[in-house]
This record gives structure tokens, C-alpha cells and sequence, in this order.
């Protein structure tokens, strides 16, 4: 099938590389002529494991391209894919759908005979039903059907989720265009994927829902990590506990600094604002959203709290500034709200991050940025981890202790055993588990 892909950022060019595996002839469509002229040459714009081998197997096989110019692409196209950007709207939290309608219009110029016009950005309740009537507006005669197909792919595993989800959520009434996008997605039957037929506005529900219910377990952890804290149990333990629960489940049970990243600060914020405007609030979502944004800036002061309460003057080494490892997004990570508070209580920051420094040099102002965890190290009076690439989980320990003016580690990822810091000499500072100091005498 001919597939169009409106947008080349994270979710439009994963997508777009994946149908393309799957034997579908697909053109990425974008604005940024700088962009489509990189994708071109071999460059990829974001980091994402496997996609620059990806894409280069597709377009050598014919399969995949790029361009600026929607209009052939469109013309030929069985699907039309929306995947432009839906960021939180300034000044009251609702999403940006201005890209989303621009898209549409253009689209609505262009298409030739039955198509399927799908929106894989994230968006909220209702929004399929503006794009049919834009299209409408613009094209009165035009056969076409618009499906929602919300997106599930974590950064770090998006290829993996795309290839091989937990399900398919695919919302139209059209049968046209459910056969259409059942061949989309026929390879996936293969691997008995589950595909979820349901009404548009549901599958749109869907979407923020599943995220909007992640985001409160992490919240939910986080609060049980602070209680742990306060009457000495081990959050860890409490999360293996209730993780073998087959109706809660593990996942997303790991305690740490707050949730960040491009879907859950503005998908929870979005459905927040869309709910109230439906006159039914969701007040847990609510509490989540406060909750989570207070948790990241009270990082600093458990980082002070390790220093004696104090942190003026002081040198504080940062490992890992993305949301999360395995990307290159910085968008609503915990650092951008733990570095700045840190500086506002006295400290100067040095800090390090594999993939998120070019990104990270435009969102933090003075900070000393180095080329290496040991160089982070160096001369710091404590230590921070704050996102959990693996590069940070076998450090030199006896090296780093050797660097730094005070040997003082705070996990915020808790990837250290406490026994063990605590034996190399540390005085070690994690999440939801017993503060440990160095054993005396001890190197």
C-alpha cells in the first residue's frame, strides 16, 4: 500500500520506517527543508536505537522517502498519516492543535479518491471530528474517512514497539477504512497483535487514558518511596511485593525523581483540561500532575540534605540530563527542573549525558558540561544520578570515590546497592531505601 506520513519527528519518522518494513511504499513529509535534506543523506535527527539501519535498508530497498512537497505523495496515497507535533498550549495546558488543522487542510487539497486520513498524533477527544469537517469545508466532494490510531512507542524501544505491541488501537465506524488500515497492519497477525476496533472518539480516549494511568503508578510509587523513607522500609521490596500482583503488574513500579518526557507531563495536563471543560474533572490526574511537578524540584534538597543541608559554594556532578535513557529528548526531564534548583540553593553544577548534551546546552545556563562521567566526577562534592543510562550502572566506583572532594553519591535511580556503597566508603543517598554513610575505616 501507498502510505504518506505528515511530520518526521519521533513518532511520524519511526512510523513511517516501520510501515515501510512491513512492504508499504511510504514518503515522510515535512516543512524543514534542512530536515528532509538530512534524512536524505543518511542523517537521522533524533536518537533512537536501530533507526538510522532502518531507514537506510528501506530507502536502498525502494521503499521509503522524504520529501518537502505532499502533493504526489498524497495524490497516491491509500493512507494518510497526521504525526505532527501536539504540544501543551501556553497559558492553560490544552494541546497545540494548530499543526494537527494545518495538516488537514493541506491534505484535503491533495487527496485523489478514497483515502484514509489518520491521526497518529496524540490528541484529544473530538479532534477527528474538526479534521472531517475541515476536510469537508475545503473539499465537499472528497471520499475519504478519518481514523484515529494513537501511538504507543516508548523512546529507547520504539522500533520494537511498533513491531511488536501489546495492541493495535485502530477508531473508525468506516468499513472502507477498516479494511484499509487492517492491511496496514496485516504483517502484525503474525505475531497475534491484538487490533482494537472502536469508535473514533474512544480510541482518542484511549490514548491519553493508558498514559494518564501510567503516570499516576509512577506518582503512586513515588509517594510509597517517600513513606518508606520515613519509617525505614525498601521501596524496592514494597514494588517487587505488589508487582507479582498479576492485577497490578510490575511495570512502571520503579521509583525515582518524576515522570518526564513528550507524553506523560503534557498528555496528563491535556486531559486534565479536557475533562474539566466536559464538566467532569479528574481529580486523581489532578493530584498527579501536582504532585509529579513538586517531586522533581524536591530533588535538590535531598541532594542538599546529603551535604549537610547545604550546598553553597559547592560542586555538584550530574550523570544523565535526557528523561530517560536511549534518547536524546530533554523535553520536561526531571534535570530541568532538579539543575536549576540546585543553582538556586548555591551550587555549581558540572554534568554529563551520552546523548543529551547538544539539546541540554540550550535548556540549562551555567552549567559546566563535560565529556565523561569521571570527568564529572572530578572535584565534586556529590554526585547525582539522575537518569539510568547503562554506561552509569558499572562506573569505576574506586575511581570516581579517588575524583571527587567528598565521596557522597545520590541514586536517584537507585541502581546501586546500598550495601555495597556503603562498604567502598560511600555515603549513599537512593530513593524509598535506608540513607547509608561509610563504614569507618573502611577505603
Amino acid at each position: 500500500m501507498h502510505v504518506a506520513m505528515i511530520g518526521t519527528g519521533y513518532v511520524g519518522l519511526v512510523s513511517g520506517a516501520c510501515f515501510a518494513d512491513f512492504g508499504h511504499t511510504v514518503t515522510c513529509i515535512d516543512k524543514d527543508a534542512g530536515k528532509i535534506e538530512r534524512l536524505k543523506g543518511g542523517g537521522i535527527p533524533i536518537f533512537e536505537p536501530g533507526l538510522d539501519l532502518l531507514v537506510a535498508q528501506n530507502v536502498r530497498a525502494g521503499r521509503l522517502y522524504f520529501d518537502t512537497e505532499a502533493a504526489k505523495a498524497v495524490a497516491e496515497a491509500d493512507a494518510v498519516f497526521i504525526a505532527v507535533g501536539t504540544p501543551s498550549r501556553r497559558g492553560d495546558g490544552h494541546a497545540d492543535l494548530s499543526y494537527v488543522y494545518a495538516a488537514a487542510e493541506e491534505i484535503a487539497g491533495l487527496i485523489d479518491g478514497f483515502t484514509v486520513i489518520v491521526t497518529k498524533s496524540t490528541v484529544p477527544v473530538g479532534t477527528g471530528d474538526e479534521i472531517e469537517a475541515i476536510i469537508r469545508r475545503v473539499r465537499p466532494d472528497a471520499e475519504f474517512a478519518v481514523v484515529s490510531n494513537p501511538e504507543f512507542l516508548r523512546e529507547g524501544a520504539a522500533i520494537e514497539d511498533f513491531k511488536r505491541p501489546d495492541r493495535v488501537v485502530v477508531g473508525t465506524d468506516d468499513p472502507q477504512a477498516r479494511a484499509v488500515m487492517t492491511e496496514l497492519y496485516r504483517p502484525l497477525y503474525l505475531n497475534e497483535t491484538p487490533i482494537v476496533f472502536t469508535a473514533r472518539r474512544t480510541s482518542e480516549l484511549i490514548k491519553y487514558a493508558a498514559n494518564a494511568f501510567l503516570a499516576l503508578k509512577i506518582t503512586f510509587i513515588n509517594e510509597i518511596a517517600d513513606l518508606c523513607e520515613a519509617v525505614g522500609a525498601d521501596v524496592q521490596q514494597v514494588a517487587r511485593g505488589i508487582g507479582l500482583d498479576n492485577r497490578i503488574g510490575g511495570k512502571f513500579l520503579n521509583a525515582g525523581p518524576g515522570y518526564g518526557g513528550s507524553c506523560f507531563p503534557k498528555d496528563t495536563l491535556a486531559l486534565v483540561r479536557t475533562a474539566r471543560d466536559a464538566g467532569s474533572p479528574v481529580a486523581l490526574i489532578e493530584t498527579t500532575v501536582a504532585v509529579n511537578d513538586a517531586r522533581k524540584k524536591q530533588m535538590a534538597e535531598k541532594v542538599a540534605r546529603a551535604l549537610d543541608g547545604d550546598v553553597t559554594g559547592k560542586t555538584v556532578g550530574v550523570l544523565g540530563l535526557t528523561f530517560k535513557p536511549n534518547t536524546d529528548d530533554m523535553r520536561d526531564a526531571p534535570s530541568l527542573d532538579i539543575v536549576p534548583a540546585l543553582q538556586a540553593l548555591g551550587a555549581k553544577v558540572q554534568a554529563f549525558d551520552p546523548e543529551g548534551l547538544h539539546e541540554a546546552r540550550q535548556l540549562l545556563r551555567d552549567v559546566d558540561f563535560k565529556d565523561s562521567p569521571y570527568d564529572v566526577a572530578e572535584g565534586a562534592d556529590a554526585l547525582v544520578i539522575i537518569t539510568e543510562w547503562d554506561q552509569f550502572r558499572a562506573l569505576d566506583l574506586d575511581r570516581i570515590k579517588l575524583l571527587m572532594k567528598r565521596p557522597v553519591l545520590v541514586d536517584l535511580r537507585n541502581i546501586y546497592k546500598p550495601d555495597d556503597m556503603r562498604a567502598r566508603g560511600f555515603s549513599y543517598t537512593s530513593v524509598g531505601r535506608p540513607l547509608t554513610g561509610p563504614i569507618t575505616g573502611k577505603a
